[in-house]
């Protein structure tokens, strides 16, 4: 297992001096990039070797969000790989053990000069076989997101955004968590984020057009970032629950 320990910033925080879910997901991608920097397979040994690892799905469940000013612990581990998949936990906690947040995430291992999936190296066999641990248990959703037709018939598009320079990252497309924070921006006012699913189809990259479909349903919210003839970039579900208004 592999963690490092953090402290809640005042930039990582709502109104509510709450960290954001943005910000959660950042800190775990975070935690597996410092994992594979210290392992020495981290970005720039990526780039040389012509591989990635490219998130297919996260699955977050989130039970509180930490304060500002809170120490927390990210941890993250591999629990399988199969084929050219791999499994990866994580789990973030305070200083006295509260669980804030557990996720599932699949990740596809890419040759990005044939963009395509590839058998998992030995290098990254001899360093990642070794930490794998058990999969935190519990239910667990499959990696792919449907969504119910009579729910699909009622959803509602919104007005396009535009990816710009600051949603790119080091692989030269759109962040995992920038899909977030887009799909956020859609969700009303005084509800309480208690569980993310999110599925990658295709990459986003500077300049492209994201066009949002908006779907929802009475305990869940779905925003589909999708290209100008209607095929996903990401699929984003949150699972919500009416936030108590503080007196």
């Amino acid at each position: 297992m592999y963690s490092f320990s953090n402290r809640v910033r005042y930039s990582e925080v709502n109104s509510e001096k709450e960290l954001t879910l943005p910000s959660l997901l950042d800190y775990l991608q975070d935690c597996c990039t410092f994992e594979s920097e210290d392992f020495g397979v981290g970005v720039d040994y990526l780039a040389k070797e012509q591989v990635a690892w490219i998130l297919s799905s996260w699955e977050i469940k989130v039970y509180r969000y930490p304060q500002m000013g809170q120490h927390i612990k990210v941890s993250t581990w591999p629990y399988a790989f199969r084929g050219f998949y791999g499994y990866r936990n994580f789990r973030i906690e305070g200083e006295d053990g509260e669980i804030f947040a557990e996720a599932n995430s699949v990740w596809v291992f890419m040759d990005t000069e044939k963009m395509r999936p590839a058998r998992i190296s030995e290098r990254m066999q001899e360093v990642y076989i070794p930490e794998i641990r058990d999969e935190i248990p519990g239910e667990w959703a499959d990696r792919k997101i449907s969504l119910p037709d009579e729910a699909v018939q009622k959803s509602v598009e919104k007005e396009p955004v535009r990816v710009s320079r600051f949603y790119i990252d080091t692989n030269h497309h759109m962040n995992n968590g920038k899909y977030i924070l887009v799909a956020e921006e859609y969700l009303p006012e005084q509800v309480f984020v208690c569980g993310l699913r999110a599925e990658y189809r295709k990459a986003a990259m500077l300049g492209d057009m994201l066009y949002p479909v908006v779907t929802m349903e009475e305990k869940q919210i779905t925003v589909t970032l999708a290209d100008e003839k209607g095929a996903s970039y990401a699929i984003i579900c949150f699972q919500i629950q009416k936030k108590e208004r503080q007196s």
